[in-house]
């Protein structure tokens, strides 16, 4: 899922990636609180095994579909404003795996984007196009490292022009981590944003989670992403989870908002709700 796709994909007048935010001494001292007790858990845990990243969240862990395996995720995604909002109607994300450690993704989504005032909008969005290499893997009981590049790229159509996408393209480069704390499964993933035509940016999440049943999964995210010139800033908490349906189905959803009251720039809600599907059968078996 392109991380940035709330904030980079608004309307004329909507909330753009580059607009400033002042970010007060309480979030700050939230954020480091935060923050320590994230590492603290991973530097304390000895029980090591995959973690829970990938749709339905923001935060991406270093796992692959598996040799010539799969894995496609559709889904809806609101992203609420006061005033204003952004949907993918539904967002496609196709993933396929090339050897064991190695995955070609492509996503895209039909985006309506709807300002008080106004008529909705409708546009095809950037082409996110990405490779993703898992460098380091000990196996399920021992920890993984990725890197997952990504381009965001605009289409040959009228979506810059209508105020849907942003003008320039990106390149996403973000570094995942997966362990096992106890029952307690931990992704942790960090990368910077080249902004073309825009101010460059910075993203962090992280995604903690626990598998109650062989089909039922729930997690919690803390997402943050923002610009270094001018400085910006957006958490966000969110919950979710997966459920196995039939073969080759898992039901997706999340839902969250912004760690503080929201502002103009930021969303009060962001969600996702769809299905992920697994082929050939045998790797939804090994989920």
């Amino acid at each position: 899922m392109p991380a940035f796709m709330f904030l980079r994909c608004t309307g004329d007048s909507g909330p753009r990636l580059g607009q400033r935010a002042v970010i007060s001494e309480r979030s700050k001292g939230r954020l480091r609180a935060i923050l320590c007790c994230f590492f603290s858990v991973l530097f304390l845990g000895t029980s090591l095994s995959f973690a829970q990243g990938g749709p339905p969240f923001y935060t991406t862990d270093p796992g692959t579909p598996g040799h010539l395996n799969w894995e496609m995720n559709f889904g809806y995604m609101p992203f609420l404003y006061n005033g204003q909002s952004v949907s993918h109607t539904p967002d496609v994300d196709i993933n396929f795996g090339v050897g064991d450690r190695i995955q070609l993704t492509y996503e895209n989504a039909w985006l309506r984007v709807w300002n008080q005032g106004a008529p909705a909008k409708y546009g095809l969005g950037q082409n996110d196009v990405g490779v993703k290499w898992r460098l380091y893997d000990s196996g399920e009981q021992g920890m993984q490292f990725s890197i997952f590049p990504q381009a965001f790229l605009n289409n040959p159509n009228h979506s810059v022009q209508r105020g849907i996408t942003p003008p320039g393209s990106s390149l996403l480069l973000p570094v995942e981590f997966t362990r096992k704390i106890g029952p307690i499964d931990l992704n942790l993933e960090a990368g910077y944003n080249i902004v073309h035509l825009g101010p460059n940016g910075w993203f962090t999440g992280m995604i903690v989670g626990h598998e109650f049943t062989k089909k039922l999964e729930l997690d919690a995210e803390f997402f943050s992403t923002g610009t270094f010139h001018p400085v910006y800033a957006q958490p966000t908490l969110d919950v979710g989870g997966r459920y196995k349906l039939h073969r080759p189905f898992i039901l997706l959803w999340m839902a969250g908002r912004g760690v503080e009251p929201a502002k103009s720039d930021q969303p009060y809600f962001v969600g996702y709700f769809g299905v992920q599907v697994l082929l050939p059968l045998k790797s939804y078996d090994r989920e």
